[in-house]
């Protein structure tokens, strides 16, 4: 008999979110998926990161909130720097007009991740009611685009969350070649500055796993992000020095 998962319960706008233990399991046809409805403004998004709940939805389709077990996390003590690309990421370093911003186009940013579907997915999930949420966010000072620029231009980069010393990573894109790769370095290289621990992934991909990010169970995950939640968050600013934390030579600074 296939398995049938329970009714998927509705949110009402500013009703508080379900347990995330109650999110369909690994059997489902929706593995991690919590509940539906209510609102994409900052205080329901907040409160939903929080909790380790964060939302994932196409166009057509009400809010759909997720909390997947396992969860997939980068201990930004494990990413995995490959010869090749602590090749490329040290001419980033060293070439003139090679550059890391901080906040600079965060609208840029998430236009162009909203054109790059997820994995398994055939279209955006970065719908429009999504970007103008996360841009209220960003205003809030509550979500930060990190950003590659070459020669005045902008070639790729990604955007989170970030909650006290608690990130979420959202989604990446690139123009060019490892653009988005170079940007998830230097976030790395501001988070091992700033002793935060780990960026949350969300889910599993080939990708990602590569890069060292691994899954981790959904009850150390919410332990793990609640401690770095009551942290002070740090000035969302990019300095060359942070490259050290990943190439320590003092070739690195541009």
């Amino acid at each position: 008999m296939p398995f049938q998962p329970p009714p998927l319960p509705w949110l009402a706008p500013g009703q508080d979110f379900p347990p995330a233990s109650q999110a369909w399991g690994e059997n489902s046809p929706a593995p991690g998926l919590l509940t539906a409805g209510g609102g994409l403004d900052a205080d329901t998004l907040c409160r939903a990161y929080r909790k380790g709940i964060f939302p994932w939805f196409s166009e057509g389709q009400p809010i759909l909130w997720w909390s997947p077990n396992p969860r997939m996390v980068l201990d930004v003590t494990e990413f995995r720097l490959h010869p090749s690309f602590k090749k490329t990421l040290q001419k980033f370093c060293k070439t003139a007009g090679c550059e890391i911003r901080i906040d600079s186009a965060f609208e840029q940013v998430i236009q162009a991740c909203s054109t790059s579907p997820r994995a398994g997915q055939a279209g955006t999930w970065i719908v429009p009611d999504m970007i103008a949420a996360y841009g209220d966010l960003h205003r809030a000072g509550l979500a930060h685009s990190v950003e590659t620029w070459v020669n005045g231009q902008l070639v790729g980069g990604l955007y989170c969350v970030a909650l006290g010393k608690s990130v979420f990573g959202e989604s990446m894109f690139s123009r060019t070649s490892d653009a988005s790769k170079i940007a998830l370095a230097a976030l790395v290289c501001f988070c091992c500055h700033h002793a935060i621990r780990q960026i949350d992934c969300q889910q599993n991909t080939r990708h990602l796993t590569a890069l060292g990010a691994r899954e981790i169970s959904r009850d150390l995950f919410v332990q793990q992000m609640a401690a770095g939640l009551i942290q002070a968050a740090p000035a969302w600013q990019f300095d060359p020095l942070y490259w050290q934390e990943l190439l320590p030579s003092k070739s690195t600074q541009t």
